[in-house]
C-alpha cells in the first residue's frame, strides 16, 4: 500500500508548495523508493487548458495528453518521471465529474452533498496514483489554507488520514516567515495563525516547512519556539527553507536540515541516505557565475515569465550541460516589427520563438523567423513558432506572398497552416487539437536525425493548426526540409533549413521531455551551436 505525504500552504499563496513537494520527492527517489506526485487545485476551472498564460503560466501536457498545471512540469523535472493526467485535478473537473454522474443515475437519487460525495471523490483521486508499485505519494494541495474553495480538498485529506493510519501519512504545512525590516525581526506569528487555523479543521501538520527571504536566519531558538506553538514534535520538525538562487539548489537545502529524514521516521520508513552527488554537481555548474554567457531570447506574445517555465527551464539544463551560463529574455513579439527587429535582438546568441494561441503578435513572430533565417542565428521555432517560420519561409522564399494561417487570417487565399477537417472529432470531439504523445519519424541525413540519432521519436503536442501539405512540394522546392512528420496521419512534425548553422522549427513541444541532467536534444543542439558561434 502507498503511503501519503500531504503539502499543504499557509499565510500566502506562491510559496513554492510545488518545489518543496518535487524536492522531497527527489530526496525519497534518491534514496530507493519510488515515488508519485498529485496536485489538486481548488479553481472551478475544469483544467488550466482555458485559462490565460497571462495569469497562470503555461500549460503543461503530459505523455497522455492532459493539460495540467505548471507545477507538474516541475514534479516531472525533479523525479525524472513522466506523470500521467491523473497526477492534476481541480474542483471543476471533481464536480463536473459528480454533476455528470448524477444525471446519469449513478447515486440512485440521493441528495449529492459536499460530504460525503465531494470528499469522497477527492479521496478516489488522490488514491489513483498510488498503487503496489508506489511506495510514497506526495500530494500538493493548491492554495492557502483558510481559502474557501480549498476546504472540501482539506476535509478530504482529514479523512484519509484517518483511513490511512498514522504510520501511513506525513502532513507538511508551508508557511511564510516575514522579515520586518523596520523591527529588525523575523515574525513567527504568521506561521503559528496559519497552523492555527488548520487545526480548526481538524489537521495536524507532523512537519513545518518555513519560507523567508535569503538573508533571514532560522536560529534553534526560533525553531523551538515554532515547534511549542505548533504542537510539533521536535524542533528537528521545523524546516528552514530560504530564496535561493536556483530552485534545484532547494533538494540539498532541505535534505542538509534532515526534512526526508524526518517525513521518513513518520512513515515508519528506512532507506539508505540520498547520495546526491550527481545532483549537487549539476547545481555546482549552474551557480558558477564565472562560466561564460550564452544569452537567448525567447520570443512570444506573453509577458509573464511562467508562461514559458518549461521552455526556459530546457535552456538551462542545456546550458548545464555545455558549463555555460544561461542569460535568459522574454521578449514581446508584439512589440517587434521589421525597422526594430535587428535592434532588440542584435545582441542574442540564440532565438526561441515559443508556441501560444490566437492573432498578437505573430506578425512579429514572422519577423523574427525572417531575421534569424537571414542573419544565421540558431533559431528554434516551437508550435506556433514552427507555423510562423514556415509562413515566412513561404512569403519571403517561395514567392507565396499572401501566405498565412487560418486561424488569424480565416478567409485567406493561400493557407500554408491550416485545421486538417479530416481531423475533427478524431483526435478530440468536436476539435482537432492533438494533445499528448505523437510519433514523428525523422528523416535521415537531417540535422534533426543527428540530434535525435533515432528513426521515430514520440513527442508532445498540444496545438490545433497542422502545415498545409498542399505547398510542401513548393517549399521543397525552394529549400525548406522537412525532416519530421508523422507517417500515421500524413502530418508535418519538423522542418529545418540546410544552409543554416540551426534553423529547427517543431510542431511538438520538446521543453515538456526536458531534465536537469539530461537536455533535451533540441535545446542541446541550438545551445551547442550557439556557443560554437561565440
Amino acid at each position: 500500500m502507498s503511503k501519503y505525504v500531504f503539502v499543504t500552504g499557509g499565510v500566502v499563496s506562491s510559496l513554492g508548495k510545488g518545489i518543496t513537494a518535487a524536492s522531497l520527492g527527489r530526496l525519497l527517489i534518491n534514496r530507493g523508493f519510488k515515488v508519485a506526485s498529485q496536485k489538486l487545485d481548488p479553481y472551478l476551472n475544469a483544467d488550466p487548458s482555458h485559462m490565460s498564460p497571462q495569469q497562470h503560466g503555461e500549460v503543461f501536457v503530459t505523455h497522455d495528453g492532459g493539460e495540467c498545471d505548471l507545477d507538474i512540469g516541475h514534479y516531472e523535472r525533479f523525479l525524472d518521471r513522466e506523470c500521467s493526467k491523473n497526477c492534476n485535478y481541480t474542483s471543476g473537473k471533481i464536480y463536473s465529474t459528480i454533476i455528470q454522474r448524477g444525471l446519469d443515475g449513478g447515486y440512485g437519487g440521493a441528495t449529492i452533498q459536499v460530504v460525503p460525495h465531494v470528499t469522497n471523490e477527492i479521496k478516489a483521486v488522490m488514491r489513483s496514483v498510488g498503487g503496489d508499485d508506489i511506495d510514497v505519494v506526495i500530494v500538493e494541495i493548491g492554495g492557502t489554507v483558510g481559502d474557501m474553495e480549498g476546504e472540501p480538498f482539506l476535509e478530504a485529506i482529514r479523512q484519509f488520514e484517518r483511513e490511512l493510519g498514522s504510520d501511513n501519512y506525513c502532513h507538511v504545512h508551508v508557511t511564510l516567515l516575514p522579515y520586518l525590516e523596520a523591527a529588525g525581526e523575523v515574525k513567527t506569528k504568521p506561521t503559528q495563525h496559519s497552523v492555527k487555523m488548520l487545526t480548526t479543521l481538524g489537521l495536524m501538520p507532523d512537519i513545518v516547512v518555513c519560507r523567508s527571504n535569503a538573508n533571514v536566519d532560522l536560529d534553534e531558538d526560533m525553531k523551538a519556539k515554532i515547534a511549542m506553538f505548533c504542537n510539533l514534535d521536535s524542533p528537528s520538525n521545523v524546516v528552514h527553507n530560504p530564496d535561493c538562487g536556483s530552485i534545484y539548489q532547494v533538494p540539498l537545502v532541505l535534505k542538509s536540515q534532515n526534512f526526508d529524514d524526518t517525513v521518513l521516521k513518520k512513515l515508519n520508513l528506512t532507506a539508505p541516505d540520498a547520495n546526491m552527488d550527481e545532483w549537487t554537481k549539476m547545481v555546482t555548474v549552474y551557480m558558477d557565475k564565472h562560466l561564460p554567457k550564452v544569452k537567448v531570447a525567447i520570443v512570444g506574445k506573453y509577458s509573464v515569465q511562467d508562461a514559458y517555465i518549461s521552455v526556459t527551464e530546457s535552456i538551462k539544463h542545456a546550458c548545464i550541460a555545455h558549463n555555460v551560463t544561461p542569460e535568459v529574455v522574454i521578449v514581446d513579439s508584439e512589440k517587434i516589427e521589421a525597422d526594430n527587429v535587428a535592434e532588440i535582438l542584435s545582441t542574442f546568441d540564440a532565438i526561441i520563438v515559443a508556441g501560444g494561441f490566437g492573432v498578437g503578435g505573430n506578425e512579429g513572430n514572422i519577423e523574427v523567423s525572417k531575421y534569424a533565417r537571414e542573419n544565421g542565428v540558431p533559431f528554434l521555432g516551437i508550435g506556433l513558432g514552427m507555423e510562423t517560420a514556415v509562413i515566412e519561409f513561404a512569403r519571403n522564399v517561395a514567392g507565396l506572398s499572401n501566405a498565412n494561417s487560418v486561424e488569424w487570417c480565416e478567409d485567406c487565399d493561400t493557407p500554408v497552416v491550416h485545421t486538417r477537417q479530416d481531423l475533427i472529432g478524431l483526435i478530440k470531439p468536436n476539435d482537432a487539437m492533438r494533445l499528448g504523445s505523437y510519433d514523428c519519424n525523422i528523416q535521415k541525413n537531417t540535422r534533426l536525425y543527428k540530434l535525435y540519432n533515432t528513426e521515430i521519436v514520440r513527442e508532445r503536442h498540444r496545438h490545433r493548426f497542422e502545415i498545409n501539405n498542399d505547398y510542401i512540394d513548393t517549399l521543397s522546392q525552394k529549400g525548406l526540409v522537412v525532416s519530421g512528420k508523422n507517417e500515421a496521419m500524413n502530418l508535418v512534425e519538423a522542418i529545418e533549413l540546410k544552409d543554416h548553422p540551426f534553423y529547427i522549427g517543431v510542431m511538438y513541444h520538446p521543453e515538456f521531455a526536458s531534465r536537469p541532467y539530461r537536455p533535451q536534444p533540441l535545446f542541446d543542439g541550438l545551445i551547442a551551436t550557439a556557443i560554437d558561434m561565440k
